[in-house]
Formats: C-alpha cells, sequence, structure tokens
C-alpha cells in the first residue's frame, strides 16, 4: 500500500501543477487589484517638468475628471501608448495630467519634445514616492480620477485603441453623466 502511494504522490503533485498553470493563464495580468479604487486619490505635490511651468498636485484633480499617467522616457510600453494619449488629450471634456516617473527631466522633456506633449499638468516623481502612493507597479499606468478626487480605474500597462473605446471613454462619460445628472460627482 504504501508503495502504490509513493508511486501515485508525484501524479498529483503533477496534476495540482496542471491546475494552477491553467487557472494563471485564464487570468489578465493589467488585472491588478488597487486598493485604492473608491478612494481619494494620496496626498502629493510634485515640482513641474518645465521651469515656467507649475507642478502637479493631489488639489490639481479636484473639480474635474483627470486621467493621471506615470511615464517615463526610459520606458519601451510608454512609447508604444504615446499616440492613445496624444488622441486622448485632444478630446474635449479629457483631462490629462503627467506624472516623470523616476526619470531625469531633460530625458522627458526630450521624450515629450520628439513625440508631443500631450498633458495638461506635469509633475516629475524623482524618487518614487507618489508612484508608490498609488500603488504603481510599473510604467505605464493610467489613472482615472474623478471630480472629488476619488480613484475610479486603474490601467497597468500601456494604453490601446481598445481600452480607450472600451474602458476609458465610456467611464468618463458614466462619471461626468452621473456627476450632471446629481449636480456633483458620484
Amino acid at each position: 500500500m504504501a508503495r502504490t502511494l509513493w508511486f501515485l504522490l508525484p501524479a498529483a503533485l503533477f496534476a495540482v501543477l496542471v491546475i494552477a498553470f491553467a487557472v494563471g493563464l485564464r487570468h489578465d495580468p493589467h488585472l491588478l487589484p488597487s486598493a485604492l479604487i473608491d478612494r481619494p486619490a494620496p496626498d502629493f505635490a510634485l515640482p513641474g517638468l518645465y521651469e515656467s511651468a507649475s507642478g502637479l498636485t493631489r488639489q490639481d484633480l479636484d473639480g474635474r475628471v483627470t486621467l493621471v499617467n506615470f511615464f517615463a522616457s526610459w520606458c519601451a510600453p510608454c512609447r508604444e501608448e504615446h499616440p492613445e494619449l496624444m488622441a486622448l488629450g485632444r478630446l474635449s471634456g479629457v483631462t490629462l495630467d503627467g506624472i516623470a516617473y523616476k526619470d531625469k527631466p531633460e530625458e522627458s522633456r526630450r521624450f515629450l519634445e520628439r513625440l508631443g506633449n500631450p498633458f495638461r499638468r506635469l509633475g516629475v516623481d524623482r524618487n518614487g514616492t507618489t508612484a508608490i502612493d498609488f500603488g504603481v507597479y510599473g510604467v505605464p499606468e493610467t489613472y482615472v480620477v474623478d471630480a472629488t478626487g476619488h480613484i475610479r480605474y486603474r490601467h497597468v500597462g500601456p494604453l490601446s485603441a481598445d481600452n480607450v473605446q472600451r474602458e476609458i471613454l465610456p467611464l468618463i462619460e458614466r462619471i461626468t453623466g452621473a456627476a450632471d445628472a446629481s449636480g456633483r460627482a458620484k
């Protein structure tokens, strides 16, 4: 009997591994839960990327639905998503703020000069503290913050046209529609 159990043990362990891998393959790695969903955005005050412009603070997010995008010049997926950010930045009713994550300001400026600047305001998070407070997993990440300063959505990884059309824009429409219907943001 003991001999049979020793013979079946490797087969049982293999079956457990197959099930674990099968479950893991069905999981979307972009769906990382955030403890901040429906909670106020963390308090922060970042210096501006350009000397002639003010930086970005938590209070700048109040009063309108804002997309906050964490990016870096050294980030290849940030280059990949940049055309989507440029398109979002041209839409009326969409406010897009950027946070340069652990990047040299001159490199971030060069990145935006080369690819275009879709951002209304830009902050520099040189040491990554603000990113940690937001729960950033890695750049790029984009957050939708409602008019009351609450985080409503988090997207990990580069935005695609599909993400924007299926997730971001309908969410903005729902949030702004709820605010218009009640006279205040929900």
